[in-house]
């Protein structure tokens, strides 16, 4: 038994005891880590709060089905082993769950060790698409898209522009709100563009001094002014055959504005206080989170530089317009955090991630990042990231989710109240208190109830 099955964890989702006892001991003794539920709705919260190397299910789970549970498991891992279970062969089914990314389809009573076998294949498979993901990742680390994440739709068109801008030799100009990643993108288009050998070449033009400025673009000569002691190369210079990227161009002067210009138009410039005119190549990426038309308009910012500057333009979606991503970026800064600063988090609840979902944001994904930083460093080593966990304003200033309660048709009154409590909860932002208060229950009623219906 090689090391690497001896850890499998596996979700099996069986009604009847007798079986699920039956493939528990089977797999067991074959060195796996079994966990049983007895309905698809219980496994649904499962796949929900953890993840697992093999799904065992059958098709028609109560509550939930098979192929819901099969399309729920490969959203949260597309690399997992779905072994799906039915009473009587259907060819037509199989064929159906296999198109949909099921790894097996077997029919009762269970052959074991065909199970067995199956999930050692599966598992195998598993291996070989992590490697290959991994491989992915390193490439994209150092030539790609890596350092971007988020699959929503306006991260997808910001994707797109990238790789279709970065082979060009055109100035870009990237916008969007504070904190939402312009230096990612502007990483990536030169990463992925003939220049990615050459040097990137960063400047912050809201950072430094006004005085300075020029001086760090075009670089200075002994004597150009009190303390310039010897040559030193500006921006420019260093960035000569590769790619400078200017945050917040709008922070500069009128004067540097009309130096920049000529550098775009014609690739030349002198250091301060120097007479001698240098050339070089560099293609330009410049970003701002204001709105540069209306400055144009205003008389702040030079017409012919905006015009220059914006021959091809990225708008930046801010977090609010991406909730989607939330849950992708949550669970990467949690895996980069842990590496940072050398700690174990055994993941995140859906209570929390549901209350960082729902929050607005303000700073983007820079904020999202050093909170998640925070929750990581402040957390006990082993320890899920709870409600408890995220910071006490964002809690409070959660946007309450407005949605109805669906109740199944046949439902007991005891589901229909762990219902109620439960989209309750996710409405409060998991506050009990304040879902106590909603309910018109007491809080200590409130715990009962949570407890009972192992609502979390």
């Amino acid at each position: 038994m090689s090391e690497e099955t001896a850890t499998a964890d596996i979700l099996l989702v069986e009604r009847v005891p007798e079986t699920a006892r039956y493939i528990m001991s089977y797999l067991d003794k074959h060195g796996y880590a079994v966990e049983w539920v007895d309905d698809g709705e219980k496994a649904f919260n499962r796949l929900d709060d953890r993840a697992y190397d093999v799904l065992i299910t059958e098709l028609n789970a109560h509550r939930i089905k098979g192929m819901r549970l099969l399309e729920l498991a490969l959203e949260r891992s597309p690399e997992m082993c779905v072994i799906l279970i039915t009473e009587e062969p259907d060819v037509e089914l199989a064929t159906e769950a296999m198109r949909q990314g099921a790894y097996d389809f077997q029919t009762k009573p269970v052959n074991l060790g065909k199970l067995e076998a199956v999930i050692q294949r599966g598992l195998g498979r598993m291996r070989l698409m992590l490697e290959q993901h991994e491989l992915k990742r390193r490439l994209d680390e150092q030539y790609g898209l890596g350092s971007l994440v988020g699959k929503s739709r306006p991260m997808v068109k910001v994707y797109n522009a990238v790789r279709q801008i970065a082979p060009s030799k055109s100035t870009v100009l990237i916008q969007g709100e504070t904190g939402t990643g312009k230096d990612l993108v502007a990483q990536a288009i030169h990463n992925n563009s003939p220049r990615r050998d050459a040097p990137f070449v960063k400047l912050n033009c809201a950072t430094i001094p006004e005085a300075l400025v020029e001086s760090e673009l075009f670089g200075h000569v002994p004597g150009a002014f009190t303390g310039a002691d010897q040559i030193r190369k500006g921006r420019f210079e260093l960035a000569d055959t590769g790619t400078l990227f200017l945050d917040e161009v709008s922070e500069l002067s009128p004067a540097l504005q009309a130096k920049l210009l000529r550098v775009l138009e014609y690739q030349q410039f002198e250091r301060l206080g120097d007479s001698r005119t240098l050339t070089v190549d560099v293609r330009l990426i410049a970003a701002t989170n204001r709105p540069l038309r209306q400055m144009v308009e205003q008389g702040q910012f030079r017409d012919d530089l905006y015009y220059r500057l914006r021959v091809v333009v990225i708008e930046i979606p801010a977090l609010r317009d991406r909730r989607e991503d939330v849950p992708l970026l949550v669970h990467h800064f949690i895996r980069e955090a842990c590496e940072t600063n050398e700690k174990r988090i055994d993941g995140i609840t859906r209570g929390a991630m549901d209350v960082l979902g729902r929050y607005d944001w303000p700073g983007n994904v820079r904020e999202l990042r050093n909170i998640i930083e925070g929750m990581v460093i402040m957390a006990r080593s082993g320890h899920r990231l709870d409600v408890d966990d995220v910071p006490g304003h964002i809690r409070r200033n959660t946007v309450p989710e407005v949605s109805e309660i669906r109740i199944p048709t046949g439902a007991t009154m005891e589901q229909v109240e762990r219902i109620v409590i439960q989209e309750t909860m996710k409405v409060c932002g998991f506050n009990k208190e304040a879902c106590a208060k909603t309910l018109g229950i007491g809080l200590r009623t409130l715990y009962r109830k949570l407890k009972q219906y192992d609502v979390r």
